[in-house]
């Protein structure tokens, strides 16, 4: 599968100005505010941009940093790893491969068995659950 490619416009036209701020224009949200940082809820975590399938909530953990916190990708061809000298530090940016979307950062201090930290942000994501909705349920 390409790479999915958009105009700004476009982007402003399926986002929220928030979401197009972080995904887009690689924004951070607030630690602590977003909607999935203390999510506990099974599934799979999507690009909120494209839809491509990037974490599972099994490899969620809290870290306390008030991001959401995984300690691997899906797979390793979903994520792409990017050098971020911003703010006056060094750290490595995580985009999704497909529409480039900024996610977040990754960091070396996370659990075993990876010691990697992917903190995301809640804005760049989306939660698919197995779980049917009431209306699902009943006719």
């Amino acid at each position: 599968m390409g790479k999915l490619n958009k105009t700004d416009r476009e982007w402003q036209r399926e986002l929220s100005p928030d979401e197009f701020r972080i995904t887009r224009q690689k924004g951070t949200e607030p630690a602590f505010t977003g909607k999935y940082w203390n999510t506990k809820q099974a599934g799979t975590y999507v690009c909120r941009c494209c839809g491509t399938p990037l974490f599972n909530s099994e490899n969620k953990y809290d870290s306390g940093c008030g991001w959401p916190s995984f300690y691997k990708p899906l797979n390793t061809t979903v994520i792409e790893e990017h050098q971020d000298t911003t703010h006056g530090m060094v750290r490595t940016e995580i985009v999704c491969h497909h529409c480039d979307a900024h996610l977040g950062h990754v960091f070396t201090d996370g659990p075993e068995p990876t010691g990697l930290r992917y903190c995301v942000n809640s804005a760049s994501l989306e939660l698919e659950t197995q779980e049917k909705s009431d209306e699902d349920t009943y006719p």
